[in-house]
């Protein structure tokens, strides 16, 4: 019950998190173009990957060139489509307007779409300024962003590092669980060759939410473990 309920936080904390980036309060937005644009940004955004979502926030940055969101939304179907030259032109314009808003959505967005690992740290390090406590989580919600910053380290080979980022997140009182956290913890002390770490965390993995990849990882470990004590008790029965 304690697992389910959770989980059922993380994905209430990802419903939150979305509608709270998608829909903006347009009374509180000073300047009566500004407060038309923020109305088009909204409304856009509902029927965003239209083509009439582009022209709506396109009129929304005429109106207030200074309403960041619109850059962001605008540039998102960019992001999809694999044209990352305009989508950095649009995401670096409106972290330039609002840095604190848009640094974590760049940030993952390097990670997970263009493997950027540096410019990934240079932007989730800066964010660490304006929340020094929680980053808040990845666009999709799988991870904290934290965990984003360590996995881009471990690609990067500080591996000790990123293990070191993680098991202090999960040390953090009141951290809400990330459903991969331990099994990307696994991973890394897999790869650094500390097997009885990897395959604890692995188990902890396996008892909050399982999947293909975390059981194949925790089997690779087991095998691994297995001939260790195979070969140590060949080496016995020579001697």
């Amino acid at each position: 019950m304690e697992k389910f309920q959770r989980y059922y936080l993380s994905f209430l904390l990802l419903i939150v998190y979305t509608n709270t980036i998608a829909q903006v309060n347009c009374n509180a937005v000073e300047g009566e173009n500004c407060k038309k644009a923020c109305e088009l940004y909204n409304w856009a955004s509902d029927v965003q990957g239209f083509a009439a979502s582009q022209e709506g926030f396109d009129k929304a940055i005429g109106l207030c060139p200074d309403f960041s969101l619109a850059y962001m939304e605008k540039a998102v179907p960019y992001l999809k489509n694999g044209d990352f030259e305009t989508w950095k032109i649009l995401i670096d314009k409106a972290v330039a307007l609002d840095p604190q808003m848009h640094l974590g959505y760049r940030g993952w967005a390097k990670f997970q779409f263009l493997r950027g690992f540096k410019g990934a740290i240079q932007d989730l390090d800066q964010l660490k300024k304006y929340y020094p406590g929680d980053l808040g989580r990845s666009r999709n919600g799988d991870y904290n962003l934290d965990v984003v910053r360590a996995m881009s380290y471990s690609a990067l080979g500080q591996k000790e590092k990123a293990a070191g980022i993680i098991e202090r997140l999960l040390a953090t009182r009141g951290y809400v669980k990330g459903m991969f956290d331990h099994y990307q913890l696994g991973v890394t002390y897999f790869e650094l060759g500390r097997y009885d770490k990897a395959l604890e965390n692995f188990e902890k993995q396996s008892k909050e939410y399982n999947f293909a990849e975390n059981i194949y990882f925790k089997s690779k470990v087991s095998k691994i473990r297995n001939k260790d004590y195979l070969d140590l008790k060949m080496l016995a029965l020579q001697t």
